[in-house]
């Protein structure tokens, strides 16, 4: 592996389905579309198995690890969701089960911001906020479940560790309340509103054309919300401005999106690159892929373009050019943070079907437009 960035990491293992990272990234927990979550330890260039978590019956779909209090939270298709706690004395996970009642399949799961909750969603039409009864010495979940019709795809938090956004399959991606009375504190006032009992939907929207929602998340003031949708959309809703702003992608459906400040926007999932989205006049806009290695040729070229230079060539459009010009070879999945601050990342993260995990620097932006030329 070479430490310039990207740097692709190659487990060889399978697809992988999910990914988190411990608080000084030397740490990183996977799940290889099993029912077994790998926990690595970083060694020089190289990630060495540290410890498999091995409670789920059926197949983890989401990890998520808290930074400040190092815990572990997997949820899967058993329907059941674990919290996995470091033993000081043993140095073994130790996992918790958390009450979900839900008797669908668990597909999605984080933590939120304070650590003193975690949101998970499920095929079950709801969404269990899950919090810790001191008097029972275990996790709970109370549940988010009107106007939800179908699957819940995703989910974020806000900054204020109260509102939760979440994509679901119902075409809809909406903002509620997860306030837990006795542990959140109330929320100041924001453009979302100001009284927020439990189950308060805050917001509701969709794309022009509408398509399931496959990921979502809140601008790093959690003044806007970005959600994609199968319909191969990206869309921004700014409340406090009353705008709501559909963009139609030439790509393939994004499957996860993640904002890298106030201003810019990457999202990735079919086309196996990510896209970066950018704020400009107050209008977003599609500014380039930031895969270098996707043929430069090719960028900003329309299907149109694309036939009259093959026309040009003698080619056939049974072109026998069968090789994936990305560093991902498949779908990217999953998109995280990986260093920086939340109103600014510096490098993130990205994951999908062809097992592999690729670090990318956002430095490389500013570099890689002044010298894109078409």
């Amino acid at each position: 592996m070479s430490s310039e960035l990207p740097l692709v990491n190659e487990f060889n293992l399978g697809p992988i389905s999910c990914h988190a990272f411990n608080q000084d990234r030397t740490e990183l927990a996977v799940c290889f579309n099993t029912n077994v979550v790998s926990v690595f330890r970083k060694s020089g260039a190289s990630w060495n198995l540290a410890w498999t978590l091995a409670e789920h019956d059926k197949p983890v779909t989401s990890v998520d690890w808290a930074p400040k209090s190092n815990r572990i939270v997997t949820c899967s298709q058993d329907r059941n969701a674990y919290v996995w706690t470091l033993d000081p004395t043993s140095q073994q996970w130790k996992p918790t089960l958390v009450l979900l009642r839900i008797n669908r399949a668990a597909t999605f799961v984080r933590w939120s911001p304070e650590e003193d909750k975690f949101a998970v969603a499920s095929g079950s039409r709801c969404i269990s906020v899950c919090y810790f009864e001191e008097d029972n010495d275990w996790w709970v979940g109370k549940h988010i479940k009107k106007p939800i019709r179908s699957t819940v795809l995703s989910l974020d938090w806000h900054p204020n560790n109260v509102l939760l956004a979440a994509g679901c399959a119902d075409m809809k991606a909406r903002v509620f309340s997860a306030f837990i009375k006795g542990v959140d504190k109330k929320p100041a006032p924001s453009p979302w509103g100001e009284k927020l009992p439990f189950n308060t939907v805050c917001g509701e929207f969709s794309s022009v054309t509408g398509g399931w929602v496959h990921s979502v998340a809140f601008s790093p003031s959690g003044n806007a919300l970005a959600f994609t949708g199968h319909d191969s959309t990206l869309t921004v809703v700014n409340p406090a401005a009353g705008s709501v702003q559909t963009l139609e992608a030439r790509s393939l459906p994004y499957l996860s999106v993640l904002w890298l400040n106030e201003n810019q926007i990457v999202a990735a999932g079919h086309d196996c690159a990510p896209h970066l989205f950018e704020n400009k006049g107050q209008q977003w806009v599609f500014s380039s892929s930031l895969d270098s290695a996707v043929k430069k040729a090719d960028v900003g070229f329309t299907a149109r373009d694309t036939f009259r230079r093959m026309d040009s060539r003698a080619q056939s459009t049974t072109s026998n050019d069968t090789e994936v010009h990305t560093h991902h070879q498949n779908t990217i999945n999953s998109i995280r943070a990986f260093a920086g601050a939340r109103e600014h990342v510096d490098q993130y993260s990205t994951s999908g079907i062809d097992g592999k995990l690729i670090i990318w620097s956002t430095s490389d932006i500013a570099k890689g437009m002044s010298n894109l030329h078409i």
